[in-house]
């Protein structure tokens, strides 16, 4: 084990080990989470995780790292950055009510596992130079307040959407943490820089940040098409428009991405999978076989075949009226599914509603 007086020198190499593995920030920070559990413990009384059981379930252990794993003093945080710089332009699709919008995030491999095959590789190379160490490396795989913790290692600042913001990257990147128990020295924390900006409120289609910094995750898009696993309420259907997984209009909205930085990831090229483009009726006319040899290797495939085509009945729905629109509907309007039939029983009805409004 490095003895205390190379701590110093050790987190200097973990940082260029870290840009070497193609990480593009990484930072430390104590394991103190206690002002962070006031503000979870308060967001889970007011129900605003919705259905995210397992958010209320995990309760202040998410804020408790040492709860979490034993012993833990430290956490490493490093950050990727995901933007497709070759992805049909976000506010192109957008405007195109026929076409399936996904969130750019989505458009390439599963981070889950790129991140986490760089994480594990990080702390090897750390076990190699240092010796042995407690450690377990997470990627949005565990309780863990991860924008928290990213903020507390330096990396950069909460945005009043709650994502991480960077002066230098914006918001489009992941985050990964690896626990320890070695006394490395914490990274500084930099200063908010939101201002008196409030975009990213104004932008959301739904109005799920009710306030700067608070996000009701109920009314959220990427909620609903994501972790939402039964009805969408009926209220918020038309206000989700095309998108059909997640949601960009936070971060797009935001000044600081005009600094974005591509992603020289090919893991996260948008050509894996063709979702930057696609129209809406392709995508609902996909079997499940279909379903699943599109989404090989991607996030996407997680929400399951029904949640999908849920989605991509509710934006047509929301699309401009037209016969192709109508027939890809009636299609699967027996669909095996009732939750399918419920929502395509919806957009049916919302079809024909605007095909019979007058023309201006």
């Amino acid at each position: 084990m490095t003895p205390d007086g190379d701590f110093v020198a050790l987190a200097s190499r973990i940082t260029a080990w870290g840009r070497e593995l193609g990480f593009d920030a990484v930072g430390v920070s104590d394991a103190d989470l206690a002002a962070e559990e006031v503000q979870l413990m308060n967001w889970l009384a007011l129900g605003r995780h919705g259905e995210m059981d397992y958010m209320a379930r995990h309760g202040a252990r998410r804020a408790r790292p040492a709860a979490l794993v034993p012993g833990t003093i430290r956490v490493i945080t490093a950050r990727l950055n995901y933007w497709p710089v070759r992805a049909r332009p976000a506010a192109g699709v957008l405007a195109d009510s026929r076409r399936g919008y996904v969130a750019r995030y989505a458009l390439g491999r599963d981070y889950h596992k790129v991140l986490r095959k760089r994480l594990a590789t990080l702390a090897q190379r750390i076990e190699d130079d240092a010796g042995p160490f407690g450690y377990r490396v997470f990627t949005d795989s565990a309780p863990v307040l991860e924008v928290a913790l990213a903020a507390k290692s330096g990396l950069g600042w909460r945005g009043k959407h709650t994502l991480l913001l960077s002066r230098e990257a914006g918001s489009y990147f992941f985050l990964g943490e690896i626990y320890t128990n070695l006394p490395l020295p914490v990274t500084p924390a930099v200063s908010a820089h939101c201002g008196t900006c409030s975009a990213c409120i104004a932008a959301c289609p739904t109005g799920a940040i009710v306030a700067p910094y608070e996000l009701d995750a109920r009314r959220c898009i990427s909620y609903l098409t994501i972790e939402l696993a039964g009805s969408i309420p009926e209220a918020l259907r038309p206000l989700i428009g095309n998108r059909v997984y997640g949601c960009d209009d936070c971060q797009l909205a935001c000044p600081w991405n005009r600094h974005a930085v591509a992603t020289t990831t090919e893991d996260f090229d948008v050509v894996r999978n063709g979702l930057d483009d696609a129209s809406l009726t392709t995508l609902f006319a996909w079997t499940e076989d279909e379903f699943l040899r599109n989404t090989e290797g991607s996030a996407i495939r997680r929400i399951g075949y029904e949640r999908w085509s849920r989605n991509v009945a509710v934006a047509l729905g929301n699309a401009a009226p037209g016969p192709q629109i109508v027939a890809a509907l009636e299609r699967r309007a027996t669909d095996p599914s009732p939750l399918v039939r419920e929502h395509v029983a919806w957009a049916l009805a919302r079809q024909r509603e605007a095909a019979a409004q007058p023309r201006a």
